[in-house]
C-alpha cells in the first residue's frame, strides 16, 4: 500500500516508485528517518517520526456519520481494528520502544475512529489471523494494506482509501528490470503467502510456462528479515511486495534497488487499499463516509504527507470498487 480518483484504463509498468526515499538513518537506530516525499525532485527531505510519541493527527466526531454505525458497536464505544504484526515501514511497524505500533495504516484507522466517535482498539496479529478475526466478528475492520480483490469481496466489504502499488526489489547493482511475466520467468522470487502479490506472481508463472518459458521459482519466508537476507546474499533474485515498504527499505538499508513496479490489481486496473469488514455487517458505509470526511477536511492529506505517501492519495472512498480479478491475466 484512496482519494476517489477515476482509475486509468491501463496502468503503466515502470520504475517510478510511489515513494522516493532518501533515508539518513535506520528507523531502528533512532527517532526519525529522513524521507524525500514522492514526486519531490528538489532533494529536500521530511523526517518520519519513529518514536512512540507520535503526536498523531486527529479530527472531530461527525454526528450524522457516527449515527450510521451499527447500534451494538455504538454501545460498545470502540472500533476494534486489526492490522498485521509484521514490520513494514511506513505502513505498520514498531516504534523505537519495540512496543508501540505506528505507521500510515494506524494513523488512518485512528482518524476514522475519531469521525465515528469511537475509541480505536487496535490489535496486531499475523496476516492470516486478520481475516480469521474479521470472519468471526472479533474485529470490526482491517486497516493493514489490504487490497480490494474480487475473490475477497465474496466474504468482505471494502471502503477504499489508498492506491495499491507493488514493487520488485532486487540486490543493488543487479541490473534486473521487471516489466512483465517474461522478466521473471526462471527467476527465484520471494513473496508473502496469502497476498494479492502472490496471486499476481503465480499468474505470471503460469503465463511464462504457457509461453514455453521456465516457471517462476517462488520462495516463502516467515520473516521479512529472512527475505532480505536471502535477497542481499543472492539466494533469491527478487522480492515482490508493497511498493512503499520496498522503497523505504531501499533507502534505509542501501543494499537493494527497485527493479519494477506494478499495480496491485494487475496491468489494466489501478489497485486500491481498503478498510476491510465482514460482508453485510453494516460498517462499510460509515467507514467510507468517515474516510470521505477526512479526505475533505484535510487530515487525510496530512497523514499521507507525514509518511511520504502523498502520491497514493485518492479523491474519494469507493465502496467495493472493481478489484484484482479472480483470474489476473
Amino acid at each position: 500500500m484512496s482519494l476517489r480518483l477515476a482509475r486509468p484504463a491501463a496502468v503503466s509498468f515502470g520504475l517510478a516508485a510511489a515513494l522516493v526515499l532518501a533515508a539518513c538513518a535506520n528507523p531502528a537506530d533512532g527517532g526519525t528517518t529522513d524521507v524525500a516525499a514522492s514526486g519531490d525532485r528538489s532533494g529536500k527531505t521530511i523526517k518520519i517520526n519513529n518514536s512512540p510519541d507520535q503526536k498523531r493527527v486527529t479530527t472531530e466526531k461527525v454526528g450524522p456519520i457516527a449515527a450510521e454505525v451499527p447500534a451494538q458497536v455504538r454501545r460498545r464505544g470502540t472500533l476494534r481494528i486489526v492490522g498485521s504484526a509484521g514490520s513494514e515501514p511506513p505502513l505498520g511497524f514498531y516504534a523505537t520502544d519495540d512496543r508501540t505500533r505506528i505507521g500510515v495504516e494506524i494513523d488512518l484507522a485512528h482518524l476514522v475512529s475519531n469521525v465515528l466517535g469511537l475509541r480505536p482498539d487496535y490489535t496486531a496479529v499475523s496476516w492470516e489471523n486478520i481475516f480469521v478475526g474479521l470472519d468471526s466478528g472479533k474485529y470490526d475492520a482491517g486497516f493493514s494494506n489490504i487490497t480490494d480483490t474480487e475473490e475477497r469481496k465474496e466474504k468482505y466489504d471494502f471502503a477504499g482509501y489508498r492506491k495499491d502499488n507493488l514493487a520488485f526489489e532486487a540486490k543493488r547493482g543487479s541490473g534486473l528490470k521487471v516489466r512483465g511475466y517474461k522478466d521473471v520467468a526462471g527467476k527465484t522470487v520471494a513473496v508473502d503467502t496469502g497476498t494479492n502479490q502472490e496471486k499476481i506472481l503465480l499468474e505470471w508463472s503460469r503465463q511464462a510456462e504457457k509461453a514455453g518459458l521456465k516457471p517462476v521459482d517462488i520462495k516463502y519466508y516467515k520473516a521479512q528479515a529472512d527475505t532480505y537476507l536471502a535477497l542481499e546474499s543472492g539466494r533469491i533474485d527478487l522480492f515482490l511486495g508493497p511498493n512503499p515498504t520496498a522503497a523505504y527499505h531501499v533507502a534505509s538499508a542501501g543494499k537493494t534497488e527497485i527493479a519494477g513496479t506494478q499495480s496491485g490489481a494487475g496491468a489494466r486496473l489501478q489497485g486500491l487499499i481498503a478498510a476491510t469488514t465482514k460482508k453485510d455487517n453494516g460498517l462499510v458505509k460509515p467507514l467510507a463516509d468517515a474516510l470521505d470526511e477526512i479526505i475533505e477536511n484535510g487530515t487525510y492529506a496530512k497523514v499521507l504527507k507525514r509518511w511520504g505517501l502523498s502520491d497514493e492519495a485518492v479523491e474519494k472512498s469507493e465502496i467495493n470498487p472493481p478489484g484484482l480479478p479472480k483470474s489476473n491475466k
